[in-house]
């Protein structure tokens, strides 16, 4: 089968794994107000979602050394799935919920860096990378058309049922997969898998990865950029809502907050394949540096400006938006590139632990506890400082990626 089908295949299948991903994001203000809930206890049901994918991604990403990775993602299918329809029927409130967006989490885990596995082991060099930056903007390809699909149908079929209708997606991606690639020839046959807590946590393999500087300056950098993509895309939809809530009676609200979040993560996908582009000319590092600086303040400035005008609201957080993912392909096709072949799905799945643990978990969360400690969102400088919290470690990260190649120039890499 030709690679480029192939390919396509993947990256349809990763935006349909992906279908119940941001459908929390869009009820976030509706059942936080149906719960009572505060704004930390709603950005921790947003983080469940992370809690599930950390506390498995190493595991799942780990077995892609060994077996058929198509099998794992078969099994993340089912059981993100399964926390879609949980959240649908059994949902009542903060800990209801939480429990099941860390389920959805446990079933992505093993589709997303899976799916890369699968994919990059079937393409090579430069091909490799632009598939790479293909497959990883489309994440937020994937969170458009949730969004897109969540808003549409809440207002008419409601909450319940616009769960259930999310939780389809996966299940067509694992059909997807399975019909349209083959095993490799390593992954034919019985794999008779011995269970170890190093299979479960393969620190010694984590240790030779995080021992190669490139791989560490990936991963760190991976950390703090996924603290501030997951903790704006939990909060992005009740940003615009707070933002439309200050405009005046004459003002006019061209899109619903969702519509208008999924048209901004559309967006991003671009901006993330040619982010990889630019990053091949001047150097990975230099542009991953730039990037992250300019993203925080970019943010700020768009919060302080809510309730200005739709428009101008709209368009900053467009350049937000593209701005996070202009580096987020960059990182992770470096990463794929600096590791060692022999431990490259330890080390995506380090790389991926990272980002969505100490950045997915943590992101979602962080932005609550700043909006509660800093007046509850109810000025745009509230929402300021959330937006600040959350670029905190981008605009200290390039201090760290100095500390760590202070020997080598930019161009190096």
């Amino acid at each position: 089968m030709q690679v480029r089908s192939v390919a396509i295949s993947l990256l349809l299948a990763h935006i349909l794994s992906l279908l119940g991903f941001s459908t929390y994001a869009v009820a976030l203000t509706q059942l936080q107000t149906e719960w009572g809930l505060s704004n930390s206890q709603a950005g921790w049901i947003a983080s469940g979602f992370f809690i599930g994918y950390v506390a498995t991604v190493s595991t799942w990403s780990s077995l892609t050394d060994v077996m058929d990775a198509r099998r794992i993602y078969a099994a993340g299918s089912l059981i993100a799935s399964a926390g879609g329809i949980g959240f649908a029927l059994g949902a009542e409130g903060f800990a209801s919920a939480l429990f099941f967006q860390i389920v959805l989490g446990v079933g992505i885990a093993a589709t997303y860096m899976p799916g890369l596995k699968i994919l990059s082991d079937r393409t090579r060099g430069r091909e490799q990378s632009r598939f790479v930056a293909f497959y990883t903007a489309f994440f937020g390809l994937g969170a458009a058309s949730s969004l897109f699909i969540a808003g549409q149908s809440l207002p008419r079929i409601g909450t319940q049922w616009t769960f259930l209708l999310c939780a389809l997606g996966p299940l067509m991606a694992a059909f997807i997969v399975l019909s349209r690639t083959r095993p490799l020839a390593h992954e034919r046959g019985v794999q008779v898998i011995t269970w170890s807590v190093h299979r479960l946590f393969p620190f010694r393999t984590w240790k030779t990865v995080l021992s190669d500087r490139q791989c560490l300056g990936f991963t760190v950098g991976y950390g703090v950029h996924c603290a501030e993509l997951f903790g704006s895309r939990a909060w992005v939809v009740a940003f615009l809502i707070f933002s439309s809530s200050l405009l005046t009676a004459e003002s006019v609200t061209f899109l619903s907050a969702a519509s208008a979040a999924a048209i901004v993560s559309v967006f991003s996908v671009p901006a993330s394949i040619l982010g990889n582009e630019v990053a091949l000319r001047i150097g990975r590092r230099a542009w991953i540096v730039m990037v992250m600086a300019a993203t925080t303040v970019v943010g700020v400035i768009m919060a302080l400006m809510a309730g200005s005008g739709w428009w101008i609201v709209f368009l900053l957080m467009l350049v937000y938006s593209m701005l996070i993912m202009a580096d987020s392909a960059t990182l992770t096709a470096g990463l794929i590139a600096s590791a060692d072949p022999t431990v490259k799905g330890a080390a995506m799945g380090l790389y991926s632990l990272i980002g969505f643990g100490g950045g997915g978990v943590l992101g979602p969360a962080i932005f609550g506890a700043a909006l509660d400690w800093s007046g509850g969102g109810v000025v745009p400088t509230d929402w300021a400082i959330g937006f600040a919290a959350l670029g905190a470690g981008c605009l200290l990260f390039p201090f760290f990626d100095w500390w760590l190649h202070r020997s080598h120039p930019f161009r190096a890499s």
